[in-house]
């Protein structure tokens, strides 16, 4: 298990780091090939009961789930959890649409960075006392996608409606498609109700810390032989 205060003597972007990107060349696979049909993919049935957020939250370790979801036209969500069962440790509503996000995979490169400002001491030691100095409690971040500013993305507390979807989804360790939203359909005014559709994401992400500061997330292709690659930068400065 990894603390999320803890340092990692492995660097978060560099040649000598086991993820670089050379990890990914290659060609395109079958989990690219899931990307690729995100917006046409099938409707899940909704026959899964929904269950209510479990009161405790696992500490993270090396290797987690992560879970990127949101409706087709609104903005996209990024949950991390020890497992595909486990409560979210972390939500960040990322400041891109979803069907922005599902193009910029289709080219095989996608490097997110989220940067929030370090506070001076004085208010950092109080941020400690009081349980909010861990990366992932910042809640606001500047978003940086493939170097473009896309404007501030959000940390939230899993909602009915968020823990819904990772309900659903929770018998799926990699995988991406659509399921229903809680909402009516007819809500979003799209024909043949397609607002009323949320497309997810699922798969393994290695972590990596880099001190108290940053830490990434690099998406593990299934079969190492090629594939989109998405890393997620987190960074205090």
């Amino acid at each position: 298990m990894i603390d999320p205060n803890s340092t990692d003597d492995k660097p978060l972007v560099g040649k000598s780091s086991p993820l670089s990107l050379r990890r990914f060349s290659g060609t395109r696979t079958v989990f690219s090939n899931l990307l690729q049909s995100l917006l046409t993919a099938i409707t899940i049935p909704n026959i899964f009961p929904v269950f209510r957020l479990p009161s405790l939250t696992p500490t993270l370790g090396r290797k987690v789930t992560g879970t990127l979801f949101g409706n087709r036209r609104g903005n996209v969500s990024f949950a991390v959890q020890y497992d595909v069962r486990s409560a979210p440790v972390l939500i960040i509503e990322l400041a891109m649409s979803t069907s922005a996000l599902v193009k910029e995979m289709s080219s095989g490169l996608v490097r997110i960075a989220l940067e929030c400002e370090k506070l001076t001491q004085p208010a950092a030691t109080r941020m400690v006392a009081r349980g909010r100095g861990r990366l992932f409690k910042e809640p606001t971040w500047t978003m940086y996608c493939n170097g473009r500013k896309c404007g501030y993305a959000l940390s939230k507390a899993c909602t009915d409606s968020d823990w819904h979807v990772l309900s659903m989804v929770q018998s799926v360790s990699v995988g991406a498609g659509v399921i229903p939203l809680l909402e009516d359909s007819g809500k979003g005014g799209g024909p043949g109700g397609s607002e009323g559709e949320l497309v997810y994401m699922r798969a393994k992400f290695e972590r990596v810390v880099g001190s108290r500061d940053s830490e990434a997330y690099y998406m593990m292709n299934p079969d190492r032989n090629g594939g989109p690659e998405l890393s997620i930068f987190m960074l205090r400065i």
